[in-house]
Formats: C-alpha cells, structure tokens, sequence
C-alpha cells in the first residue's frame, strides 16, 4: 500500500510541475503569433488536464474509476504532445524553447501508457 502512495504522490507533485511549465510556456511563448495563441489555448488545456486527471485518479473510489481517469491522464498527455509536434513540424517556435518540455511529455506518455497497460491487466 505504501508503494501506491508513493507512486501517486510522485505523479501528483511531478504532473502539477508540469503543468506550471505549461503554464509559463504558454504565457512566454504562445502569443507571439496567431497560430501558436490557437495552439498555445489548446496546449494549455490539455497539458493543465494532465494533472487535474492525475489528482482525480488518485482519488477514485474504485478500480474501474481510476482506470477510466487514467485513460483521460493518457488521452491528455498525447495531445499535449500532438500540439508540441505541430508547433515543432510547422517550425512556429525554435525547439531549444520546448525540448524540456517536449523531454518531460515523452516520459509521462510512457509511465502513463504503462499505467493503463497494466492495470488493464
């Protein structure tokens, strides 16, 4: 039992520094333009979603609802990752700007894919 707190308490500290990331990515970076102000409320949302979700799924009250609040944590984060990938290939900012970030989304996507994976099992 002690492990599963833990596990949660890291995910919930680590998505919420995520999220503040976001936050400031969006506030620095996202208004230089049209098309990053559209991308950019989109990011913010999602990536902000990670880790209200994550804080939901700590608190389900059974395993079929921390199973669907993880599916939303996963469904989020590859969005969030999605909108990197578009600012990235539509060359909108320079990627020494987001690689952190774009770092940090690749390891949640994993934990969290794995998460699902196994507790679909």
């Amino acid at each position: 039992m002690s492990e599963v707190l833990d596990y949660n308490e890291k995910y919930r500290q680590r998505t919420k520094k995520f999220a503040v990331a976001i936050i400031l990515f969006y506030a620095k970076y996202c208004k230089q333009s049209e098309e990053l102000r559209v991308i950019g409320k989109q990011l913010l949302r999602s990536g902000t979603s990670v880790a209200a979700n994550f804080r939901a799924f700590t608190r389900g009250r059974s395993h079929a609802e921390r199973f669907s609040k993880m599916c939303i944590v996963v469904e989020e984060i590859d969005e969030t990752q999605f909108w990197f990938e578009l600012i990235e290939e539509a060359e909108l900012l320079d990627k020494s700007t987001f690689m952190n970030l774009k770092n940090e989304i690749g390891e949640l996507v994993k934990i969290f894919t794995t998460c699902k994976a196994n507790m679909k099992k």
